[in-house]
């Protein structure tokens, strides 16, 4: 009796032994997961290719989390790295927010902070030897600043190339979605069918669906000048910064919309790992305005 207890103690201790072993050896795709004795490791796997997931802090309607683009991009970049292999960057959520300002939890930096730190961000990345930087955005209000912010690296010649990922669909993609919207797409915005779905999918237990309906996210329309854009246009069209019908969300939906965000990705991660072009683009840009 004695004797089989103690194989079988021993039996566990080598499994354990094993278990810790393979642990020990994965290469985690964070970068405040990884030791730094793997750091060459990752970048030889990556191609020093990074990802920047950008969200931001602001109210999602009444019922999802301040977070929940800091979420969507967070595990869009977790779940494609896990097939296709690069270092992603840790919780980044300083981009433009300021029509939110007026609504509890939003977090909105000055401009001038904003971009330096952008910019400070991307050439610390940089530094640290990554020659491809993926922006992966999940808010609404950053594309404009992130497309200016890639054309003004252009300014001076860096090391680097700064890549933005912008998802598209495709036939067959928007008939699947049609089949299971259950609210008007032209509508569906912020915080809306799509976005609840997809936290739905994603973070179940921060999503208070119970709340969806406490407030009105339809267009109230409060401002019309025609062919001209200004600041204020989001807060006189949704004052409650929620836009759509949160309420007709579903997991289904959500989980179709993350899987077609993450195969998009994967293959942009593939793309853009194997990429030389750009780099060696911008290297004889450079050399050209030198000469000029």
């Amino acid at each position: 009796m004695k004797s089989s207890i103690g194989f079988a103690v021993f039996l566990s201790f080598l499994t354990g032994a094993g278990l810790g072993s393979a642990c020990a050896q994965e290469l985690h795709s964070r970068w405040d997961e990884l030791v730094a004795s793997d750091w060459p490791k990752a970048m030889d796997r990556s191609n020093r290719t990074c990802i920047l997931p950008i969200g931001i802090l602001e109210k999602h309607g009444p019922h999802a989390p301040i977070g929940a683009d800091l979420i969507q991009v967070r595990e869009w970049a977790a779940r494609a790295t896990k097939q296709e292999y690069a270092v992603v960057f840790p919780d980044y959520f300083y981009g433009q927010i300021n029509e939110a300002r007026h609504q509890p939890g939003t977090f909105a930096l000055p401009e001038r902070i904003v971009w330096d730190l952008l910019e400070s961000t991307c050439d610390e990345i940089g530094r640290n030897g990554f020659q491809r930087i993926v922006i992966v955005n999940g808010h609404g209000g950053n594309p404009q600043l992130i497309r200016y912010f890639i054309q003004t690296r252009l300014e001076k010649k860096r090391n680097y190339a700064v890549y933005f990922f912008e998802p598209s669909s495709d036939s067959a993609y928007n008939h699947r979605l049609a089949a299971l919207h259950r609210s008007d797409p032209a509508g569906d915005q912020h915080a809306g069918e799509r976005e609840t779905s997809s936290l739905l999918y994603l973070r179940p237990d921060l999503v208070k669906m119970d709340s969806a309906g406490n407030e009105s996210g339809a267009n109230q329309k409060r401002l019309n000048i025609p062919n001209v854009y200004t600041a204020i246009w989001w807060y006189a069209d949704f004052p409650n910064h929620y836009a759509g019908e949160g309420a007709k969300a579903t997991r289904e939906l959500g989980q179709l919309v993350t899987e077609h965000i993450v195969s998009q990705l994967i293959t942009a991660l593939r793309a853009i790992k194997a990429d030389n072009k750009t780099l060696e683009l911008q290297s004889e840009f450079f050399d050209r305005v030198k000469e000029h």
